[in-house]
């Protein structure tokens, strides 16, 4: 095989709020922390290990701008993007390196009403299933 492949997928949390950066010609970057979680049984000792792993997750301009607005510390969302590794200097001038996850696709899977009541739940089904208007051009009786 001659391509490679470089993709990531996540649903995870977000461990903070959406930090933004912007710049001159009006572009922007958003950058926040995605927590997953693996959770496990132990064959040994039979006790339930968790672990979580945190996710540097960046992304740009538009994208970047819808996630400040909509997401916050918390919610579940999915990250499709591709690992990137930054090479910077501290203030000490030592090399320092971080791995990213650079977002170029995302779903929010939390949902924003959460004390919605029962009574406006069961109304939208309702209003879903209502029959469309009759339409008088039609002759009743098909051929079937």
């Amino acid at each position: 095989m001659s391509g490679t492949l470089n993709k990531v997928m996540l649903i995870g949390h977000l461990g903070d709020a959406v930090k933004m950066h912007y710049f001159d010609d009006k572009n922007c970057v958003g950058r926040f922390p995605l927590a997953t979680n693996e959770t496990y049984t132990n064959k040994q000792t039979n006790e339930k290990v968790s672990n979580t792993e945190w996710h540097n997750i960046v992304v740009r301009n538009k994208a970047a701008e819808i996630c400040e607005k909509y997401l916050n510390k918390g919610d579940k969302v999915y990250i499709e993007g591709r690992l990137k590794t930054r090479k910077w200097q501290d203030d000490k001038g030592n090399d320092r390196y971080s791995t990213e996850i650079q977002c170029v696709d995302f779903t929010f899977l939390s949902t924003k009403n959460n004390n919605t009541s029962t009574e406006t739940a069961n109304q939208t089904p309702q209003a879903a299933a209502a029959k469309p208007p009759e339409n008088n051009d039609e002759p009743n009786d098909l051929p079937f």
